[in-house]
């Protein structure tokens, strides 16, 4: 081992708690390249792996009635490869021992049993030989405690019906299984059911015909104009307008997850990675200043200018190995307990967990880039200093007085507090480069606490002042406005009020999106439409209100006309000027008076869904039980579990990010102040032994040399609140998707809770070097050369 590489060791071990603090800061920029990086990787691949083993379809249709007949028109579309046709109706079902009713979607599996497309996969029993058996999803089965052979009832077309569980089963088309009008999947009241085809074909009048279709097309063959001509065939049968893998719900949910794991790789690290590269420097800097004699001596001996500035470069190599390393292992295990949180949510048969190994060498590459760079600088003047240059002392600096001399002398303030000022004053680029680093952590801090204040915003508007119904009832066909009537009759109901929604394309020029356009009465008190400042809108009877993502995606303003094209009844299209924009969170929507509606649609008063209030929400046990049996009723909604299962799931899942990132925080200013303060000690040990002896007290002398470090950090508060709600802007701005928004809601509280972390752990950094004071050996520092 050659001399060099004996100092190697021995400066970093002299070095360690500076390395570390370093390291650790590394360690947590690779840790979150890992953590979302390879999760969304992870959920990619996935993915890709169960689509491709289970046949997931790339276009989906529907119809209300389309002949079999049709099905050979449709595969012979040029560039389709296989097409699978079912019947799926929605029912209401009655689960033993449980009053509230669930939700179904009944899905008719092919009479030779084989599935072409959407191939579910068995995960326990037998499929279903006959009538009055049924498989059901797995998560459904779970939540409700159900085993092989359990039965409970279904609602067919009105008539009750007995199944029998003979299995359960995962499909790729429910990842992510959401019951209509839900917002997060709730197992326990929703579930997929799948049963004969000649008990769906009975129960639903689809004896020779279907409702929808999936189509998988050729490699490198776009899907666009399948779409279309899929259109053109089942337009006559009622069709919708087909939907690609994009907009299919499941995949739309996880793509959006994918999205914000994106976003989250492209923000946060290179904070982490700037700061490296700013520690770095500052700590290879002094190094050299402090070695100035031992670098003449290496030179005087024969070591090159090469071999100082590669020695230079190990050492800070050294603390990249150490931060890459821990990085690897904490982001290893964050990636794993991502995973397991997502398996609550995603359906997934298998996890393909293993973090790609290009992402652990990406991380390493960047890891050794930033400390690189840090030491760069100081390497290269190391390898520049001529020997005989290097073992004489620095030159001292150029002191004289200027106008910030008059004013702190104005000021008045004790002479410790003066030199802190005048430490400042002299240096400044370096005081500057503490203050930004500093203010780096608060923003962090800023920009991951800000979500629970927008989820509070999104639960308010949504729930609370939106949604104001215990019970959503859903029908299917519409029915006419007398069944409110009938609901009001039932026990235990206080108010209900009417709905309708209907499939349509809106489209200006070249940009179209298809939504569900909501209708409600004028003076609605239970599904309010609300916009993001509180303020109550009613839709204008002539026009159409749009939500801001709607309007932005058909690039249509107030007073634009858009096309509405409607997907079912008589399809017809007509002409609406835009009546109103509104700040919304989920999903794109559309809106317009109920009697409106009615009247462009020249029917009379209908409604698919009927808003309910019960006098007791938690104890309405006698209208649960009448409620299963109503007819043509298709689904429900329990607004009050919805909400308690969203509430409930956001607070688990925003405790463990926000404290995630104020660990992340926290390592960020402990390696800021803690490396200034050190380097504040090694500089100026003479000068603060020097007040020792003069008289100064031990109290004044560590003020001094934590003094400048705790004002650069209160300096920088307001600095990193402004790059924090930047950075919360940035992610807001990337997390938006056609599924939901979040919105910016940054209060003092935020604000406050950032400077508290990172003052707190400013004030402990500089505490544990200020301690060091106690332990100087005055006489020893004084003999120093610096």
């Amino acid at each position: 081992m050659q001399a060099l590489d004996i100092k190697l060791l021995r400066d970093f071990r002299r070095l360690w708690l500076q390395g570390a603090a370093i390291a650790l800061v590394l360690a947590a920029g690779v840790a979150v390249i890992l953590m979302s990086v390879g999760m969304s990787r992870a959920l990619n691949d996935t993915r890709t792996a169960y689509y491709d083993q289970n046949r997931f379809a790339h276009v989906f249709a529907s119809a209300r009635r389309a002949p079999e007949s049709l099905l050979s028109e449709l595969r012979a579309i040029p560039g389709v490869a296989e097409i699978e046709a079912q019947v799926r109706n929605y029912a209401v079902l009655d689960i033993p021992g449980r009053a509230k009713p669930a939700t179904g979607l009944l899905i008719s599996r092919p009479e030779d049993g084989m599935p072409r497309l959407n191939v579910p996969l068995l995960r326990s029993g037998r499929w279903p030989l006959a009538a009055g058996e049924v498989v059901v999803n797995e998560p459904f089965a779970t939540a409700n405690g159900f085993e092989l052979g359990d039965p409970f009832s279904v609602n067919l077309s009105g008539r009750k019906q007995v199944l029998t569980i003979t299995g359960t089963a995962l499909s790729p088309e429910f990842i992510y299984t959401i019951g209509p009008g839900a917002l997060i999947p709730q197992n326990e009241t929703f579930g997929i059911l799948w049963l004969p085809a000649e008990v769906m074909d009975a129960a639903f009048g689809m004896t020779g015909a279907f409702n929808t279709v999936a189509l998988t097309v050729l490699p490198r063959v776009s899907v666009e104009p399948i779409k279309d001509q899929v259109k053109l065939l089942l337009d006559p049968y009622g069709a919708t307008t087909p939907l690609g893998r994009d907009l299919q719900q499941s995949n739309a949910f996880l793509d959006a997850e994918i999205t914000q794991l994106e976003v989250l790789a492209y923000v946060l690290p290179p904070v982490f990675l700037g700061i490296t590269v700013f520690l770095v420097n500052m700590v290879m800097g002094r190094i050299v200043q402090l070695e100035r004699s031992e670098i003449g001596l290496l030179k005087a001996v024969g070591y090159t200018d090469y071999e100082i500035c590669l020695h230079y470069l190990m050492l800070a190599g050294l603390i990249a190995l150490i931060g890459v390393g821990v990085g690897w292992i904490a982001g290893t295990w964050l990636a794993h307990s991502m995973a397991q949180i997502y398996a609550k949510y995603y359906d997934f048969p298998f996890l393909v967990f293993g973090v790609p190994w290009s992402v652990y060498a990406w991380s390493a590459v960047l890891g050794l880039a930033a400390t690189s760079v840090g030491a760069l600088r100081s390497a290269l003047g190391a390898a520049r200093l001529a020997p005989a240059v290097a073992m004489s002392p620095p030159a001292p600096p150029r002191y004289k007085r200027n106008l910030m001399d008059r004013i702190v002398a104005y000021l008045r303030l004790s002479q410790p507090s003066r030199m802190i000022l005048r430490s400042l004053m002299r240096w400044p680029l370096r005081a500057s480069m503490t203050m930004f680093g500093m203010s780096l952590a608060v923003s962090v801090l800023v920009a991951s606490n800000f979500f629970p204040d927008s989820m509070d915003e999104i639960i308010d508007t949504g729930f609370y002042q939106s949604n104001r119904q215990d019970v959503l009832l859903l029908f299917d066909p519409d029915v006419p406005l007398a069944a409110m009537e009938e609901v009001a009759r039932l026990p235990d109901v206080l108010q209900v009020e009417p709905q309708q929604y209907q499939p349509v394309t809106l489209s200006r020029g070249s940009h179209e999106k298809q939504v569900s356009l909501s209708s409600m009465p004028n003076g609605a008190d239970l599904a309010r439409i609300v916009d993001g400042d509180g303020n109550i809108i009613t839709p204008d009877p002539f026009g159409v209100l749009l939500s801001d993502r709607l309007a932005k995606s058909l690039r249509a303003e107030v007073g634009d006309m858009v096309q509405v094209r409607f997907e079912s009844g008589r399809r017809e299209v007509f002409d609406l000027p835009v009546s109103g924009v509104i700040t919304q969170y989920f999903g794109l929507a559309a809106y317009v008076d109920l009697n409106a509606l009615n009247r462009l649609l020249r029917q009379s008063d209908r409604a698919t869904s009927i808003n309910v209030t019960l006098a007791n929400p938690d104890a309405a046990d006698e209208f649960e039980t009448r409620i299963k049996d109503f007819p043509r009723l298709v689904g429900t909604i329990n607004m009050t579990e919805n909400r308690k299962s969203f509430l409930e799931t956001l607070s688990s899942n925003i405790l463990v990010m926000t404290t995630v990132y104020a660990i992340l925080g926290t390592i960020i200013t402990v390696g800021v102040a803690y490396n200034a303060t050190r380097v504040q000690l090694s500089e100026r040990a003479r000068e603060l032994a020097s007040l020792r002896i003069l008289g100064f007290s031990q109290g004044e002398v560590a003020y001094i040399l934590a003094g400048e470090v705790l004002l650069l950090a209160l300096i920088a508060q307001p600095v990193g609140w402004m790059i924090g709600a930047l950075i919360a802007r940035a992610m807001t701005e990337g997390f938006s998707s056609d599924l939901y928004s979040m919105p910016l809601v940054l209060t003092g509280a935020t604000y406050a809770k950032a400077s508290l972390i990172v003052l707190a752990a400013a004030a402990g950094s500089v505490a544990l070097v200020a301690l060091r004071l106690t332990r100087l050996d005055l006489i020893s520092v004084m003999k120093t050369r610096e």
